[in-house]
Parts: structure tokens; C-alpha cells; sequence
């Protein structure tokens, strides 16, 4: 996916957000002012939130990821082969 396309989901995520009943009024004031920077700068607003991400934010990521193969092992519609494979994941 290119940056462009990645800003475009971003910004397309943050639409989503405004128009969710199930998210906070302090999530949607948010989501306004990122699509308020966005339009007043374009590609420097989203590189810029991209930037202040959290540092442990790939460590978060593989904690899910890891999950999801721990869920494969306890899911009784997965494949002996995909369980095998989940071991394996988890195992390195």
C-alpha cells in the first residue's frame, strides 16, 4: 500500500469515527481536529500523527498477533495443520 493510500485510510478512519454513536465525544473532538489538520495540510498532518505513535506500538502489535495464535490453538474450528502452525509461531 502506498503513503498516500495509507493517509487516505487513516483519514477515512477518522470520517468513520465522527459518524460512530458508540464512540466518546473526546474521540470524535479528536478525529475533527486530525481531519481539520489534514485539510489544512494534507500529507504532513497524517505523517505527523504517524510520528507520535507510541515507541512500543510494534511491541503492541506482535502481543496481538501472538493472541490471535494462542485463540487458534483453543479454537476447535481450526485445522490440526493451522494449530501446528500456531505451536511453531509460539514457540519462536
Amino acid at each position: 500500500m502506498s503513503s498516500e493510500q495509507h493517509q487516505h485510510h487513516v483519514v477515512g478512519g477518522y470520517k468513520a469515527t465522527l459518524n460512530n454513536p458508540r464512540v466518546s465525544e473526546e474521540a470524535k473532538a479528536h478525529a475533527s481536529e486530525v481531519i481539520q489538520e489534514y485539510e489544512k495540510h494534507g500529507q504532513a498532518a497524517i505523517a505527523d500523527i504517524d510520528s507520535k505513535k507510541p515507541a512500543d506500538s510494534g511491541d503492541q502489535h506482535e502481543n496481538h498477533v501472538n493472541g490471535g495464535y494462542k485463540a487458534t490453538l483453543n479454537n476447535p474450528n481450526v485445522s490440526k495443520e493451522a494449530k501446528e502452525h500456531a505451536r511453531k509461531v509460539l514457540e519462536n
